[in-house]
């Protein structure tokens, strides 16, 4: 996948992007990064990017015509369904597992970031399909909330990671919070491993890894676990 990525602060991305996964996903070829930034397209002696919003209120607005001239620059295909253009914005809908599955199905994802108080509403009236927010609070800009997304994303290809059950086994995949792991040794600190893990039975294994899950899901997301429920009365009519 080709991720593209409009930022007024591109230096942000260097680390992230030069580490683990995202860092081998690249040199497998499994996944392309580039780094858009917004100053080589403002104009002025300051390269200015943001102005005041019409009407007063607080803060900056990030201009609309060097985002413009951003994306005119990439010859995005505005018919070709294998490409998606995203707004990282608190205003967004929620990113969910069920979101980044959507995603990974993906050739081409171009993400714009947000900083200030956002961008002029033109730009996502022109080129946006979706806006993005990874939670309700506010962070100082879209750049990190874009690494959430790539990183995501990247996890989830074929051949990143090394055991490929480990995507498919996350938490939120099922509609369960992920059931509690342990590692050696089976004794620290006068606390055990339990007893079901060390005996070798793997469906005794499973069963309990479920009801973990289930039992962990009930008592820190009840909104999933209804979820669950209402998925598992409805297969068992089917």
């Amino acid at each position: 996948m080709h991720f593209q990525v409009i930022t007024p602060f591109p230096e942000i991305f260097d680390s992230p992007l030069s580490e683990t996964i995202l860092k081998r996903a690249q040199d497998k070829g499994l996944i392309r990064v580039t780094i858009i930034s917004l100053r080589n397209y403002a104009d002025g002696k300051y390269l200015q990017l943001d102005d005041y919003p019409y009407g007063g209120g607080p803060g900056m607005v990030l201009k609309p015509e060097p985002i413009f001239r951003a994306f005119e620059s990439l010859q995005i295909d505005r018919t070709d369904t294998t490409s998606r253009i995203l707004f990282m914005s608190p205003q967004g809908i929620r990113l969910t597992q069920e979101k980044l599955n959507e995603f990974v199905t993906l050739k081409t994802m171009t993400i714009l970031c947000g900083r200030y108080k956002g961008v002029d509403q033109r730009i996502v009236d022109t080129w946006i399909d979706e806006e993005i927010s990874i939670g309700d609070y506010v962070i100082s800009g879209g750049e990190f909330a874009a690494l959430v997304v790539i990183d995501g994303i990247t996890r989830l290809i074929p051949g990143v990671l090394g055991n490929a059950e480990s995507a498919a086994t996350d938490t939120f995949q099922t509609d369960l919070l992920d059931y509690p792991i342990y590692t050696r040794p089976a004794v620290w600190g006068g606390l055990s491993v339990p007893d079901v893990l060390l005996q070798g039975d793997h469906k005794k294994i499973a069963e309990w890894r479920l009801q973990q899950s289930i039992q962990k899901t009930a008592q820190q997301r009840r909104d999933l676990y209804n979820k669950y429920l209402e998925k598992a009365g409805e297969n068992k009519n089917e």
